[in-house]
């Protein structure tokens, strides 16, 4: 049997099944892609308050209950409470509720590159992120604003129920020339959506919400409001058919 020669040259690298995958989702050469396996993703830390909790879930159903997002602007991703990697060196920042349009998920839900917002694997930054202010040290209105201006994301929100920073209880920002300057809330352009207080009922907790809006100021309505909706559009169509002598229910 004659001996098996031996290897004229370095053998190809091996690479794994995520390397493989981001390569061909950014168009990295699979040595480029960063390793993201030493990146903390969820940690079990609650939420601030029942509150926060609260307004995250107002903020994040209603555009996935039926959003008449523009074309162009699907598929879109509305997290909350969800770890926000800029560069895999940095550490993660965690906003209260963040919208990216034209965004899916890097991956697999239950893979690594798809437990978290992974700006370099995303390709490109949040739209607008919002912060609820529930203590004066969570840094909402320095550095934490400074990251997200510096990294790129076009609008970011403060909502400070409580007025604790003493700035007023609903501000947003606008990204200009790599800083936030002050912007009216109501319509965010080139997103779709602005956002707007509402005083209300929500999992039967009254209070002043944010919500999200459309160009007029009317809500973005969460599944609730559109099954009343249609529930009150049917009672009206049944009454004016019996006005008119017709039994709607025959």
């Amino acid at each position: 049997m004659s001996a098996v020669p031996p290897p004229t040259g370095a053998q190809p690298p091996v690479h794994s099944d995520y390397v493989l995958r981001t390569a061909q989702r950014t168009g990295l050469r699979p040595e480029e892609v960063p390793d993201i396996d030493a990146l903390v993703t969820e940690d079990d830390t609650p939420v601030d308050s029942i509150f926060a909790e609260k307004e995250q879930r107002l903020l994040t159903h209603p555009l996935y209950a039926g959003w008449a997002a523009p074309d162009d602007k699907r598929p879109f991703l509305a997290l909350s409470n969800v770890a926000y990697y800029f560069t895999p060196g940095q550490a993660a920042l965690v906003p209260d509720v963040l919208l990216s349009l034209r965004a899916a998920p890097a991956g697999d839900l239950h893979r690594k590159e798809g437990h978290s917002y992974f700006q370099w694997l995303m390709g490109k930054p949040a739209d607008v992120v919002v912060e609820i202010i529930s203590d004066r040290r969570g840094g909402e209105g320095s550095y934490k604003m400074n990251l997200y201006a510096r990294h790129g994301v076009p609008f970011y929100v403060l909502h400070d129920p409580r007025d604790l920073l003493g700035e007023g209880v609903l501000r947003a920002f606008a990204l200009e020339n790599g800083s936030y300057v002050p912007h009216p809330p109501g319509w965010f352009a080139g997103v779709g959506l602005g956002v707007t207080l509402w005083q209300g009922e929500f999992e039967d907790v009254t209070g002043c919400w944010l919500r999200w809006c459309d160009e007029q100021d009317r809500l973005i309505p969460t599944a609730d409001e559109r099954v009343q909706t249609a529930e009150q559009r049917a009672a009206r169509l049944a009454a004016r058919l019996r006005e008119l002598g017709a039994d709607p229910d025959a």
